[in-house]
């Protein structure tokens, strides 16, 4: 009898439980089925393929004039107002879900008079920018969409869209009332510490000049729009838009609407992530003919998406995000679990292929083969998935992912590969790019594709990306000491969220800064804000006007990190080149950009710190100076 869905049958290895969730017969796959040297030669050669010269150069798009124009908001007009001259409890810079969260827990402490300042229109972060048609999060609502609790409200989707995640967050900063002071189109130009105030003084490019005390930087991930430097761009004479800034005024309709302008046009989708393959079966569907250029193709799952169930609400027990938060984030470090609450591709094949099952007594030779036996078996699943749905067996070759399933981002969707069934749907093969774009589209191993418009589904820079490039803007220390300075070697910090040098700034955690990472970001965010808002909190309760991180706790913090970091490029350097292996390069990652514990880090031994650790009261690793009227 099959067990309940979550469940995993009485006695059944976790490994193979979720592979019998997912119906993955004879899994891992016996040494009959499994030739480790020809897999490997396979997965080589098609790395090879990739591993070009420049693939990784972008555009510069703070510097480069003509460029610049792809990072205009086209949703929200800018407003002309006055230059603000203020003093305020607290600057947030971003008002994405980190920055949102990061205010809201600030105002549980009691803060008053708190900034947002961002780049966008308004509320979102990456989903006020990403709006395009299909766009949804890959990570299930009931655990992305933040204090679901606190607000009361249930998703309506399983995976919800990105119009309801940005309503949410919007819902979340009316509650909290961040927007009434937030200066939105609006980008910070320097940040610098005051000595003599004891304060920041924030500068920005519309003439603001703002003083706080505390500075929160709430950036997020994946802010950085990333445009590629192919020749020729400037040439093409059609329509083209980043998938960022999509351009519903050419192309009609809306991102759950056809696109009604597009009947007559000939479209270039450039990219194959995650915002290709959402916006890709719109586009086919409206369009008259769409191009896809593909240079690595993305292992697709099924999302499985579907409406909230009536009853999901019903029984629920005060705590129950956190619970399925944390049930999500054990599975995805290979802990053992009764139930999967969540029950998906990341529980099924993602987590299995970060933590594959070692039995007592196994050698490393024989871990890391098993290991790989296990990896392939998920992508055998995932390549007799483009089998069973796309018809025309030329793309089908092309569409298979040939690499390891650890090596990139998987994706999940219900209808793209079965997009390519459309007779109006090209797909461009170039593993090693696009020679050059002229004034009428891309040309590929010199031939030339006519379109009207290119759309660039290229992502964004990765979360690697240091700190100070992702700020934005110079921020400036003690003694003049800018922060893109001090972490030139790697990051220095303490918790990953301080900084000796930068007194009273906070940073919320993030990939590459000393923290951990997690699949669920917001689970992440949610514990970085209530960090910042309890500290904060208590450090006005205790009256400190000052602090800033020791030499000695920053040091013992950086040593922590250093000596958990595992080189793992002797395997990562045989993937295909992605964000996540360096772009091929993985044996140039730096251990000072780790994460606190192996891996990807100890989710939960790192929450515990933070948590004991405002619980003490005592702040331990600071240096403060507190008022001389204070209790």
């Amino acid at each position: 009898m099959a067990a309940p869905v979550g469940m995993l049958p009485t006695g059944i290895p976790r490994y193979l439980g979720l592979a019998y969730c997912c119906g993955m017969a004879g899994f891992p796959p016996t040494a009959a089925s499994y030739d480790p040297e020809a897999v490997r030669a396979k997965y080589l050669a098609e790395r090879d393929k990739r591993l070009v010269s420049g693939r990784a150069d972008i555009r510069d798009l703070r510097n480069d004039e003509f460029f610049a124009r792809y990072r205009d908001d086209p949703f929200t007009p800018v407003v002309e107002r006055e230059a603000v001259a203020d003093e305020v409890d607290v600057v947030i810079v971003g008002g994405g879900i980190a920055g949102v969260l990061a205010g809201a827990n600030l105002r549980k402490a009691g803060l008053r008079r708190i900034r947002i300042v961002d780049q966008a229109g308004g509320i979102g972060g990456t989903w006020y920018w990403n709006r395009y048609p299909g766009v949804m999060c890959d990570v299930e609502s009931y655990i992305y969409l933040p204090l679901l609790e606190e607000l009361d409200y249930i998703p309506t989707q399983r995976y919800a869209f990105g119009e309801e995640i940005r309503g949410h967050l919007e819902a979340i900063a009316a509650r909290f009332d961040l927007g009434s002071d937030a200066l939105w189109h609006t980008g910070v130009t320097r940040a610098e510490w005051h000595e003599d105030e004891g304060r920041w003084r924030i500068q920005t490019d519309r003439g603001d000049d703002i003083s706080c005390r505390w500075y929160v930087l709430a950036v997020g991930i994946l802010n950085l729009m990333k445009l590629p430097a192919i020749p020729g761009m400037a040439d093409f004479a059609g329509r083209s838009f980043h998938t960022a800034r999509w351009d519903y005024t050419y192309t009609g309709g809306g991102p759950s609407d056809p696109l009604s302008a597009l009947g007559d046009k000939v479209v270039a989708v450039i990219g194959t992530g995650a915002s290709a393959i959402q916006c890709v079966p719109p586009l086919v569907e409206s369009a008259k003919h769409v191009y896809l250029f593909q240079r690595t193709p993305s292992a697709i799952g099924e999302r499985g998406n579907r409406p909230t169930d009536t009853d999901f609400a019903d029984g629920l027990a005060p705590g129950w995000q956190r619970a399925r938060f944390d049930n999500f984030q054990g599975i995805m470090m290979g802990r053992p679990a009764d139930v999967d609450m969540v029950d998906d591709g990341w529980t099924h094949h993602y987590a299995v292929a970060q933590h594959p099952p070692r039995v007592k007594g196994m050698t490393l030779e024989e871990y890391l083969r098993g290991a790989e036996e296990v990896d392939y078996q998920i992508m055998e699943a995932h390549r007799q998935r483009v089998d069973e749905l796309v018809a025309d067996p030329a793309k089908v070759e092309i569409l298979k992912p040939y690499y390891r399933y650890i090596c990139k981002r998987p994706c999940f969707h219900d209808e793209y590969l079965a997009a390519f069934n459309n007779p109006n749907v090209t797909l461009i093969d170039c593993p090693a790019g696009i020679e050059r774009i002229t004034e009428r589209g891309p040309l590929v191993d010199g031939k030339q594709y006519d379109v009207d418009c290119i759309i660039y589904a290229t992502g964004f820079e990765a979360e690697l990306t240091p700190l100070f490039r992702r700020a934005g803007h110079e921020i400036v220390g003690r003694g003049g000491v800018s922060l893109a300075e001090k972490w030139a070697s790697g990051a220095a910090s303490l918790f990953g969220m301080m900084s000796r040098g930068f007194p009273n700034l906070f940073v919320l955690p993030a990939p590459g800064q000393q923290a951990v990472v997690t699949v669920n970001y917001t689970q992440l965010a949610v514990l970085g804000a209530e960090f910042v808002g309890r500290a904060i909190g208590l450090l006005e309760q205790k009256g400190v006007e000052v602090f800033d991180v020791s030499v000695e706790a920053e040091d013992a913090w950086t040593q922590k990190i250093v000596d958990s970091f595992v080189d793992s490029s002797a395997v990562m350097s045989a993937c295909t080149p992605s964000r996540i292996n360096n772009e091929g390069h993985p044996e140039a990652l730096n251990p000072r950009n780790g994460n606190y514990g192996r891996g990807l880090g100890d989710w939960f031994g790192y929450r515990e710190l933070l948590e004991t650790w405002l619980e003490a009261g005592t702040f331990e690793g600071l240096e403060l100076e507190v008022r001389s009227t204070a209790p």
